[in-house]
This record gives structure tokens, sequence and C-alpha cells, in this order.
């Protein structure tokens, strides 16, 4: 009798939905399916506002120059299926003031990316960009996906600060990886399990909650304390 260890058995598993093309809302902002025609100037007026271009350091493009070659860029990578690009929009004033999106969809295994997270000055460190990234999380455990992964440069410090505050645990290094603007990347794997999900959400519907906020904005509980209080 084959006595070798096996994975455990995943009962009932028919698959994961296609990402759908609808907006996500939420109470500070909503992730909106780009379009190029409402969404590209916002974008341009907002990512401009980074005038040393830090923001796309990391990213597999070039600052755009002026509006027109960011709008032949956007047409040109960002309207796809796969990868499926949100703006995000605050809804405050229903301006576009960053972009994410899902990608290297797998629904077969239940596998899902979120990636080219460009925020804005004006959305970094706010209600709408910890949101933001929970209404994608959300939608991808309500379509049935077990396994939510974010990827970066290894060097990319902000953004493997921001997964872990997330919530994504850090797997490791794939070394020499990928090749981009003419330099190397090892790139750092992150990943949230559908088992996770549902401490995961109670955590940030915590600190979402208008309660947790004064007047000024100012959080009174941080996300790492509501992570700490669902897990007590």
């Amino acid at each position: 009798m084959n006595q070798q260890p096996i994975g455990e058995q995943v009962q009932q598993w028919a698959g994961a939905a296609i990402p759908v093309r609808q907006a996500i809302s939420g109470y500070y902002c909503s992730m909106v399916p780009l379009d190029i025609q409402q969404h590209a100037k916002d974008l341009y007026e907002v990512f401009s506002e980074d005038s040393e271009g830090k923001n796309w350091t990391y990213l597999p493009a070039q600052p755009p120059q002026d509006l027109a070659e960011f709008t032949a860029w956007l047409k040109a990578t960002c309207c796809k299926n796969d990868p499926l690009f949100f703006v995000v929009k605050d809804n405050k004033d229903a301006r576009a003031i960053g972009m994410a999106s899902l990608m290297r969809a797998d629904p077969k295994n239940g596998v899902i990316e979120v990636g080219h997270i460009h925020f804005s000055q004006r959305l970094k460190q706010t209600p709408q960009a910890s949101e933001a990234m929970y209404l994608l999380m959300r939608a991808v455990f309500a379509w049935g996906y077990r396994r939510y992964e974010w990827k970066c440069d290894s060097l990319n410090q902000p953004s493997r600060r921001a997964a872990a505050r997330f919530g994504f645990s850090f797997e490791g290094v794939f070394r020499q990886a990928v090749v981009y603007k003419g330099r190397n990347r090892d790139t750092a794997w992150f990943s949230i399990l559908d088992s996770e999900w549902p401490r995961q959400k109670q955590a940030f519907e915590l600190w979402l909650a208008k309660d947790n906020f004064d007047d000024n904005a100012k959080q009174l509980l941080s996300l790492q304390q509501c992570f700490e209080k669902v897990k007590g």
C-alpha cells in the first residue's frame, strides 16, 4: 500500500469565478473598472504630483511626459481582462486617485494576484487606501478564490510593509525572477488564504468602522491593533 504523504483533500472544489468587470463600492472609496475617457486625466494629474517619479521606480513603465503619453500607455497596457485594472475613486468627490489590478487569474486552481498598485500621494496613508485593498480582497474571496497573492521587488520596502500591514504572509524571495527596465528583480511573495480571510475581513471591518476615526479622519485603533483584537 502506498504510504507516501499527500496533500489534504479539497472537498467539492469546482473552481473560482472569472473576475467581474464591475464597480465594488465602499464607504470611503469605490473600485471602478478603468475607463480611459473618464479616468485618464484625473490619474495623470494626481500621479504628476509625484514630481520625482518615486511611485514609478518599481513599476514596469517609466513616468509619462504628458497626458497623451500616459493615455497611450493606458490603452496599450490597462484595457485587458487580465490584468483587470480598477481605479480607486474617492467617494467624497468621485475623483480617481489611484489604481490597482487583479491579474494572473487561475480560476481552475483558485489563485489570483493583486498587482500594479499605484497610489497617488493623495491616496497613500488614508482610509481610502486601506479600504481599496479590502474591497478587492472581499471580491476575490467572494468569487471563490483560495489564494490571493501579492508580489513585489524585494527591494521595495514600502510595498513589503504594506503587504504585511494588510495581513499578507511573507513566503520568501524568488531570486532573479524578472528583468525590467534593464535591471534584475528578486521577487518577494506574499499571500492570504481563504481560510484566513474571515478573520482578516473582521479586522478590516473593525478598522474601517466610522467610529474608529475622529473628526479629523485620524484612526483610533490601527489596523494591526484590529488584527490583534480579532485574534483574541
